[in-house]
């Protein structure tokens, strides 16, 4: 015994199922092509966008300091002075004097355009020149021939040094 099988045939046969009726309009393969076109570029370039600003969001402009060589320091003093340029894209906090081995007891921005007298910590604006002086700890000073590096650390820790060496005596 086999199965039943039924066939099921719309009204007025295969052939008037297959017509499109009038009423329908289909798009041409140009226009089609043409929307695919637009739709991908607009997609790409919203892509493109996106990883842009992505890619800006992670640099957010990190902090990028040009220290310069250190200056006016002799045989014996314990006062040293070094200048820094913001030159990053955002706003650097020195949050920690310029170091010298841990014996730092200050830093004073000596010049800058907004003046400032805090002295733990120091904003520098982008594009911002700073003079810093940075005075050893009590009891300690410079020794003439010798090189000293100094590093400077930003309020996220990042260090920035330089190094010189103290002139010796004559």
């Amino acid at each position: 015994m086999s199965p039943l099988r039924y066939t099921l045939t719309p009204k007025g046969g295969i052939s008037e199922k297959m017509k499109i009726p009038k009423s329908r309009k289909a798009l041409s393969p140009v226009v089609a092509s043409i929307i695919l076109i637009a739709v991908t570029v607009a997609v790409s370039i919203a892509v493109a966008a996106w990883m842009g600003a992505l890619t800006f969001g992670f640099m957010g402009g990190g902090e990028s300091l040009s220290v310069g060589t250190p200056w006016g320091w002799t045989d014996g003093e314990d006062v040293v002075y070094v200048n820094v340029t913001n030159s990053g894209g955002s706003t650097i906090t020195i949050s920690d004097s310029g170091r010298i081995g841990n014996n730092v007891t200050s830093i004073v921005m000596q010049y800058s355009s907004n003046s400032q007298t805090d002295n733990a910590q120091f904003k520098l604006a982008p594009n911002e020149k700073a003079g810093l002086e940075i005075t050893l700890t009590a009891g300690q000073t410079f020794v003439g021939g010798n090189a000293y590096t100094i590093v400077i650390v930003t309020g996220t820790n990042h260090e920035f040094t330089t190094t010189g060496t103290v002139p010796s005596p004559s």
